[in-house]
């Protein structure tokens, strides 16, 4: 773990074209960052993943929990989750967020990860749900993991270590271009668990 915790005043974008992905650095100190973990590991309703793949039903060891302003349903991978009420914890972790960044979110996606077993293939998020072109908040908290980033047509590829209570933002064109992914790693036997602040669209 970096002992020398660092927030990025003005963060640089990380992809080179079609879109915009800023790594702000540590939001939190270790001591709230390490609050917040435990708590969300303890008190997040927690459920195994799923998704619909050539018509079955395959259920992850990663699991995942979906909050939000409203009940809004939210569909991927052909399975639609309806978000549960806040907590006063994550509505905390959302106003950091909004305030640190200018955006404004009123959902967000929890994703946890036991190890470095666990992680997630290639995609993009660009769910018909979704804003168009909306920002996508993801801060980090537990195990220190790499996130790369591809470009759909030319392969090129960005990596970057996301530390433990670490923001990054994608926005604008990012999901249209780019794909990303959680590499799994051998190597890490701690937990991650990542928060997604998004905006969804109600229709």
């Amino acid at each position: 773990m970096n002992l020398f915790r660092q927030s990025i005043i003005n963060p640089e974008n990380l992809l080179p074209k079609e879109g915009t992905a800023l790594y702000y650095g540590e939001l939190l100190s270790l001591d709230a960052s390490d609050s917040y973990f435990q708590h969300l590991l303890t008190n997040i309703a927690w459920k195994h993943d799923q998704a619909v793949i050539n018509n079955q039903t395959i259920t992850t060891k990663r699991k995942v929990a979906w909050y939000a302003d409203q009940a809004f349903k939210y569909t991927y991978s052909k399975v639609t989750k309806q978000a549960l009420p806040w907590t006063s914890e994550l509505l905390q972790l959302k106003v950091m967020v909004e305030q640190r960044t200018g955006e404004q979110f009123n959902a967000c996606l929890l994703n946890l990860y036991h190890d470095g077993n666990e992680g997630m293939a290639w995609h993009s998020d660009a769910e018909k749900d979704l804003k168009i072109n909306g920002a996508i908040a993801s801060l980090s908290f537990g195990a220190e993991r790499v996130f790369s980033f591809k470009h759909k047509t030319t392969q090129e590829m960005i990596s970057i270590i996301l530390e433990h209570g670490s923001l990054l933002v994608m926005k604008g064109t990012t999901q249209q271009y780019w794909l990303h992914r959680l590499p799994p790693s051998k190597k890490i036997t701690e937990p991650r668990i990542n928060l997604t602040f998004r905006t969804i669209s109600p229709n």
